[in-house]
Formats: structure tokens, C-alpha cells, sequence
């Protein structure tokens, strides 16, 4: 993941093309209310193939339609009950009937899709000329192909690319779908976002993620909305490798844990006012960006998402972008946009529609 140029001009080029493909969606839709989950969706499947296949699918493709498709039956059945008994039951659930059936073979449909591009990358190896996550996997199976306790193979390489679009479509679309309707419903801190993008960059064409510390008001709110609508009610589990005494408790060697990060982007201990979105909590006096040692969306240590650079590159490619091009409004008639939150294998907000209007820049 680190070797693939994630934050440099590369990949990120690739992500900006997406966020481009989203921009002209939301101006064909000419200020008219719309639901922005399904577009955002697209571009983030979008991006995932960039990064482990190193091309783009066009939105109309059929097997890039219908991996998506299977990337959400997937993601549905991790937040049902069904999920909880599979877990618990394989054996007996295997045999019999059920919605996680049809998730197996959403599985399987991703897998294959993975392996149909593993095939065309060893078609046309260049293994020393490595541009995309498959790419660099080969070249790592080459390097250990004498190595008898070597993990790296075509199975679980497949597997990987299936973990990379189950693992980083929700949680981004998530936080992004969040960003639209916090947005709409803080116009004001909108309009200062928008205000700050077009003081700094005026009519230059893109702005990269390099360029972050040059927008501390812009990157406090990205900060704020990954911190106040954190899209996991948990961590993920991690396991215990020998016993460790944690303030006089012990925690056993092969004890599950599931970090409770939620609570520590809640603290009111860290966080005055935690259930208020404000981003100057991020800002000093002077308006400059103040790291925060409580903001861990992402966890710490060893273990810290993987994901954690590409998600970041993401999400402030497509905000700015998208901020940039439009004012993003509630419809007409309605005052606010519910922040009700609909729980899946992450924290969703219950569906909405927006209306994005074209900023007019300033000379």
C-alpha cells in the first residue's frame, strides 16, 4: 500500500478523475433535488480498481455494474442478524437456506472479478515496472517464490483486492455521504470553506492533497466531520498476543478487543461541547490547524488502518472538488436534513436529497 504513490501525483491523478466524473454528475442535475449516495458510490468503486487494477471502468460497464451490485449485497448482509449466526453457526448455516447464501455468492462474484484481473496483469507482467496494488503483488510472489513459509499467492491475493473494496467503499462513502448533509445543513461553514479554497487558489484549476496545511479551515472541517460522524460503532477487533495488565485488569493472551474509538471522539474530557460540529476546535487563535492527540478515526499503533492515506486522499479530493463547483443546499421547503443514522456494517445517514448549485467565482 505504501509503495503504490498513494498522495503523490500518480494515483492521485486517478482519484481526481473520479472526483471530476462526480462534478459533472451533479451539474447535470441543474440545481434539482437529487440523492447523492448512488454517484458517490461509483466514484469510490472507481478509485479502488484504480488503485489495485490500475484502470478505470467506465460507469455504464456491465461487470464493473454488477460488482457493485455484489459490493452492496456484501456490505447489507454484514449489518444483519443473519451475519451474527453465520459467524456463530458456519457449520449448520452452510447447509441451510438464506440471505447469506446470496452474500457467499456476492462474494464470490468479487473474487472472480479480482481473479479475471490478476489473469490480465500476468498476461501482460511488467514486473519491474510495478503501477497498481496486483502489480506490486506479483512482484512480491516472484521475490519469495523460494520461500516455503511465504503467504503470497494468487488466492490470497484475490482475496485482498475483495477485503480492499468490501473494507474501503463503506466507511469512505459513509463519511462522505455524512460531508454532503453536514454541509447543507452549516451553510454557513460551507460558504467559509468555499471562501478560503477561492482566496488561496483562485482560478487554478485543482488543488492536491499537498496542499491541505495550505487550507487549515477547510482541513478542521474534514477533521470535525470524521470526528463527529465516525463511521464505525466500533473499532475493528483486534486480537491479544500475550497478557497484558491495563490499570489492574488483565487482558489475556487471545483476547478479542474491540476498540471503542467512538468514545474517545466523544470524550468531553477531550472535546468541549463533543456533540456540537465545530470545526474551530481544530484552530487555534490565529486560525492555524492544531493536531488533536484524541482524533484516532483511524485507530493507532501497529495497527492502524491500512487504508488510512488512500481514505484521507479520497475524501479531501472529492470535498474540495465538490465544494468548489457548488453550494449544497437542502431542497426547497425543507429547513434542515435529518441526521438520523441508519446502522450497517457502518453508520450511514438515513437517505436524503440535496440541490447542488453552481458557484459563481468571483474575478
Amino acid at each position: 500500500m505504501k509503495k503504490l504513490g498513494l498522495g503523490n501525483k500518480g494515483m492521485e491523478s486517478q482519484i481526481q478523475e473520479e472526483a471530476q466524473q462526480l462534478v459533472e454528475f451533479f451539474a447535470e442535475t441543474k440545481g434539482q433535488p437529487f440523492d447523492p449516495s448512488i454517484p458517490i458510490m461509483k466514484a469510490i468503486c472507481g478509485v479502488i480498481c484504480a488503485v489495485a487494477f490500475g484502470h478505470h471502468f467506465s460507469i455504464d460497464d456491465k461487470d464493473f455494474l454488477e460488482l457493485m451490485k455484489s459490493i452492496s449485497t456484501a456490505l447489507k448482509f454484514g449489518g444483519s442478524i443473519f451475519y451474527v449466526l453465520y459467524e456463530g453457526l458456519p457449520d449448520i448455516m452452510k447447509h441451510l437456506p438464506g440471505p447469506h447464501q446470496t452474500a457467499l455468492s456476492a462474494l464470490e462474484t468479487i473474487v472472480s472479478f479480482a481473479r479475471k484481473e490478476i489473469t490480465l496483469h500476468k498476461e501482460n507482467q511488467k514486473l519491474h515496472e510495478p503501477q497498481d496494488f496486483i502489480d506490486f503483488y506479483l512482484l512480491k510472489m516472484e521475490n519469495r517464490k523460494d520461500d516455503l513459509n511465504s503467504t503470497y499467492n494468487e488466492d490470497n491475493l484475490a482475496l485482498c483486492i475483495a477485503d480492499l473494496f468490501i473494507a474501503g467503499t463503506d466507511t469512505t462513502h459513509a463519511s462522505l455521504l455524512w460531508a454532503m448533509l453536514l454541509m447543507a445543513n452549516n451553510l454557513d461553514i460551507q460558504d467559509k470553506v468555499h471562501k478560503e479554497m477561492d482566496e488561496v487558489f483562485g482560478s487554478l484549476p485543482s488543488i492536491s492533497y499537498k496542499d491541505q496545511k495550505k487550507l487549515p479551515y477547510t482541513y478542521a472541517v474534514i477533521h470535525e466531520i470524521l470526528r463527529k460522524k465516525y463511521p464505525f460503532l466500533f473499532g475493528l477487533p483486534r486480537q491479544c498476543v500475550q497478557d497484558v495488565y491495563l490499570n489492574g485488569f488483565l487482558i489475556p493472551k487471545g483476547a478479542v478487543l474491540f476498540p471503542d474509538l467512538r468514545s474517545v471522539l466523544l470524550d468531553p474530557q477531550h472535546w468541549e461541547e463533543p456533540e456540537e460540529f465545530n470545526p474551530n476546535r481544530f484552530l487555534d487563535e490565529a486560525g492555524k490547524f492544531v493536531e488533536k492527540e484524541a482524533f484516532l478515526p483511524f485507530g493507532a499503533g501497529a495497527r492502524v488502518c491500512l487504508g488510512e492515506l488512500l481514505a484521507k486522499t479520497e475524501f479531501f479530493n472529492i470535498f474540495t472538488k465538490l465544494l468548489r463547483q457548488f453550494r449544497l443546499e437542502p431542497p426547497e421547503g425543507v429547513e434542515k436534513l435529518s441526521e438520523k443514522s441508519i446502522l450497517g456494517v457502518s453508520v450511514h445517514p438515513a437517505p436524503y436529497k440535496i440541490c447542488a448549485h453552481p458557484r459563481i467565482r468571483t474575478p
